[in-house]
C-alpha cells in the first residue's frame, strides 16, 4: 500500500468531508470523468486523462498531480495522468511553492533553464513525478483515446476539440495569475490549489463505490 505523506493524507481527508460543497453542474461534470474511468477500468485498460490549460503553467498541472495523488490516496487500479497546454512556458514557481507548502516535495536540478523539470514526490518510495510544460499533444503525452479535462475557459474556447481524446469535460478554475504579485498572491494559489485537489478526489472518490 502506498504510505502517503501524513501532511498530504491528513490533507486528503479533511477534503473529504467537504464534498458536498461542490455545485451540481461541477459534479455532474466530475462524474462524467469518473464514469471514463471506470469504464476504462472495468475493460482492462489503463485510463489515460490529460490536464489542459492554455500555458501548462499552473491548473493544468494541479490537476493532473492531483488526479494522480488521489488514485493513491483511495488506492484505486491504476490511472495514467498528464498535462499540456495550447502552448508552452513553465510549471510556474508559485505553483511549485503552494504544493510544497501543503506537504509535496518537490526538487529541480535545473532552475536556470526557462522550462525545468521538476521532480514531484508524495511518498518516499516512488519514483519522482516529473512536471514540466509542454503543449498538449507533446510526449510523453497520449495521442489517442484519452480523457480531455480542459480547466481554463481561454483554452477550452480556442481548443473546442482536442484531437485524439475519446472525451472531452470543460472545467473551468479562475486563473490565480491574477493576484502574482499582490498580497494575496500565496492565499490565492493555495485556494485554487484546495479547489482543483477538492474535485479530483471526488473524481477518484467514485471509483470506489
Amino acid at each position: 500500500m502506498t504510505q502517503l505523506y501524513s501532511s498530504i493524507y491528513q490533507y486528503c481527508q479533511e477534503l473529504e468531508q467537504s464534498f458536498g460543497q461542490i455545485i451540481n453542474h461541477r459534479q455532474q461534470q466530475l462524474l462524467r470523468l469518473s464514469t471514463f474511468l471506470k469504464e476504462k477500468i472495468h475493460a482492462s485498460q489503463t485510463p489515460d486523462i490529460i490536464a489542459i490549460c492554455t500555458h501548462n503553467s499552473r491548473r493544468s498541472h494541479l490537476a493532473q498531480i492531483w488526479l494522480a495523488i488521489a488514485a493513491d490516496y483511495y488506492q484505486t487500479p491504476s490511472i495514467r495522468t498528464f498535462s499540456g497546454g495550447t502552448e508552452a512556458t513553465a510549471f510556474n514557481h508559485r505553483t511549485v511553492a503552494a504544493l510544497q507548502q501543503i506537504g509535496l516535495k518537490i526538487t529541480t536540478d535545473n532552475t536556470n533553464l526557462l522550462n525545468p523539470v521538476y521532480q514531484i514526490r508524495w511518498n518516499d518510495s516512488m519514483p519522482p513525478y516529473l512536471a514540466f510544460s509542454k503543449q498538449y499533444e507533446a510526449p510523453p503525452n497520449p495521442r489517442k483515446d484519452f480523457a480531455a479535462l480542459v480547466v481554463c475557459s481561454h483554452a477550452d474556447i480556442h481548443c473546442p476539440i482536442v484531437f485524439g481524446s475519446a472525451l472531452k469535460i470543460a472545467l473551468p478554475y479562475a486563473d490565480p495569475k491574477a493576484f502574482d504579485g499582490t498580497d494575496l498572491e500565496a492565499v490565492e494559489y493555495l485556494k485554487t490549489c484546495r479547489l482543483i485537489a477538492l474535485e479530483m478526489l471526488f473524481v477518484l472518490k467514485q471509483i470506489t463505490l
